[in-house]
């Protein structure tokens, strides 16, 4: 390693200072380990590109300008990572929040997409706030253990069904609500084929699967006149028609809180689970605490604002950065590659234009079942415990909202509590969020 460093210093300036910046030789890395490291990240959470617009274009975004929010919202929050935390973790428009952002908020609640991105940024403003100030630890520790891990499974199955409506694998039936759909049509089996596909290249581990599995039957769409090509690479679209939008005209509403309160408990805990999982190889963690938490945690509330600012769901960390870990990757240089990338990735807007709903739903389905394993994490020994976990995470798809399941899992948690003798182990921040989505829903509006 020392030869190895000696050789950085001669080739100019900016590697000597890359070393000493990340504190490479430290953490028992090099530039091209870091490199490695980035592009690996990177290939593994590109597909939010061509999925993000997808989503949000739902609300009536210009998903051209969706397209562009969304790669510099990667690029510039998880430049702020790498610079400001030194972790090698990338961001990027969250999946699951960007559902909840179209599904929810524009499309159940009826607010416009401005109003919704003003929400996202009163989500990252309480996120500065309470990692700024140490009372981040007992938000996290008052929420039950079963019940953060049924809102992440809860969000995967509302992904899931979003992903087969979408590809018409499940359709409306008058009787039964949702039935099959008719899998003579190329749209179903397409998806299908995709999601099968990329959860193979996932489980072999090829760099990149999930996106290739979307190339590939958008490509087979083509001569079945179900996405058009329309080139690979051009200058990005317009970022105008979202830059600076937000509305906040329904601030003092209680459904405007409820909205900022579901994102936040979101991102939060979604957070908390990838700083911890990724960081857990690097050698970041030490007696159980992360070393520049607090650092992260403000880049991450940075990320949500600037997002909103510019016209995209809410930014935060991605698991897939644990990919770029296992690569090797120790420091803030990974994360700096992976910012480069996505703001190359601006000049292929054109590629992005043409992946049919199709093919964006298989990259949902597969995240779906990652997300869906948090129900193996969950205790069940207990059913004043699992039983409202398990009310959360069904309704999210089933009511087509993970609002209302966050909601009916703190209801359901605390009369479980009460009613069987066990009310001082529900903490007083559960007991005011039970009430307050009890009133909500007694009186909506």
């Amino acid at each position: 390693m020392a030869k190895r460093a000696k050789r950085a210093d001669d080739a100019g300036p900016i590697v000597p200072w890359l070393y000493r910046y990340f504190d490479l030789k430290a953490q028992g890395t090099d530039i091209r380990t870091e490199f490695i490291a980035g592009l690996t990240t990177f290939l593994t959470m590109v597909y939010i590109v061509f999925v993000n617009p997808a989503i949000l274009g739902k609300t009536g975004m210009d998903t051209g300008a969706v397209f562009v929010a969304t790669c510099v919202a990667a690029a510039v929050s998880t430049l702020v990572m790498a610079l400001y935390a030194n972790y090698p973790i990338a961001l990027a428009p969250g999946m699951g929040i960007n559902a909840f952002f179209a599904f929810t908020v524009v499309l159940t609640y009826k607010y416009t997409w401005q109003q919704a991105l003003a929400a996202v940024f009163c989500s990252g403003v309480i996120f500065l706030f309470i990692s700024v100030f140490p009372i981040r630890q007992y938000v996290i520790d008052s929420i039950p253990r079963n019940l953060k891990f049924a809102v992440a499974a809860g969000v995967g199955l509302f992904l899931g069904i979003i992903a087969l409506e979408e590809s018409k694998v499940v359709v409306a039936h008058p009787a039964t609500l949702v039935t099959l759909g008719d899998l003579r049509h190329w749209e179903p089996v397409l998806m299908l084929l995709g999601f099968v596909l990329i959860a193979a290249l996932n489980y072999r581990r090829v760099m990149g699967g999930t996106l290739i599995g979307i190339l590939v039957v958008a490509g087979i769409g083509l001569p079945l006149g179900l996405s058009k090509f329309g080139g690979v690479i051009s200058m990005p679209p317009s970022i105008s028609p979202t830059l600076f939008q937000l509305d906040f005209s329904r601030i003092g509403e209680a459904t405007f809180l409820i909205v900022v309160f579901s994102i936040l408990f979101i991102d939060v805990f979604d957070n908390a689970g990838t700083l911890i999982g990724v960081t857990q190889r690097t050698g970041l963690m030490k007696n159980g605490k992360l070393a520049r938490m607090k650092q992260a945690l403000v880049a991450d509330s940075f990320a949500a604002m600037f997002g909103a600012l510019i016209g995209t769901s809410t930014t935060t960390s991605y698991i897939e950065s644990a990919s770029g870990v296992a690569a090797g990757g120790r420091t803030g240089l990974t994360a700096l590659v992976v910012a480069f990338l996505f703001l190359l990735a601006l000049f292929f807007a054109p590629l992005a234009g043409m992946i049919p709903a199709y093919a964006s739903a298989a990259a949902l389905l597969y995240v779906a079942c990652v997300m869906a394993r948090g129900l193996a994490d969950m205790s069940w020994d207990d059913l004043t415990e699992a039983g409202p976990a398990v009310i959360a995470a069904i309704s999210m798809p089933l009511t087509y909202s993970i609002a209302t399941g966050i909601g009916l899992g703190f209801i359901t948690y605390a009369l479980a509590k009460v009613l069987s003798g066990k009310l001082a182990e529900a903490k007083p921040a559960v007991l005011v969020l039970a009430v307050l989505f009890a009133v909500k829903f007694a009186f909506p509006g």
